[in-house]
């Protein structure tokens, strides 16, 4: 057992149980999850959560709680909506949600104030927020494969900080 060691990546829902405050990396992707595991909300110290390439829907609030979170990976899920708590997450840099079935964003995603890297390719997003404009230490945007007018495009362009690259697919004809 590992007692201390920041770097150990846990790997299993059974793994965290005896000592959560221990935890500082857990991988659970590709485990054929369907929810949430409740457990991950004891794990108080969490730095990096990987739930990708799972089955899960949805984010319950409680996401609210992982303060110490600065890597979240829920890419490969079936997610449509997260939850507003999401934004309680200040010291998150790294947040990916690709392959998912996302149609909005709630309005406190613009409280991510560390957030460096937003990964949200291949979703279907009908546009995005305007407090994304508040995310100041954003590098990198990717929103590739989500249909946006030129019109969108350029409302996006102008509101995300100047120093992030945003990587986006062309223009669509839509409505």
């Amino acid at each position: 057992m590992i007692l201390n060691d920041s770097s150990y990546i846990y790997r299993s829902v059974e793994e965290i149980k005896a000592h959560p405050e221990r935890v500082f990396r857990l991988n659970l992707s590709k485990q054929k999850l369907d929810t949430f595991p409740p457990e991950i909300f004891e794990c108080t110290n969490l730095i990096e959560l990987d739930l990708s390439k799972n089955k899960i829907e949805e984010i319950p609030p409680q996401i609210g709680r992982l303060i110490n979170l600065e890597k979240l990976s829920m890419a490969n899920n079936g997610l449509v909506h997260l939850p507003k708590e999401i934004g309680k997450l200040t010291q998150l840099k790294y947040l990916g949600l690709n392959r998912n079935i996302l149609e909005d964003l709630p309005a406190e995603i613009g409280d991510l104030e560390s957030l460096e890297v937003f990964e949200m390719w291949d979703n279907e997003l009908k546009d995005l927020p305007d407090e994304m404009g508040k995310l100041t230490n954003l590098k990198i945007l990717e929103i590739r494969g989500i249909l946006f007018t030129e019109e969108q495009q350029a409302r996006i362009d102008n509101m995300i900080v100047k120093t992030a690259k945003i990587l986006m697919s062309p223009a669509c004809n839509c409505k």
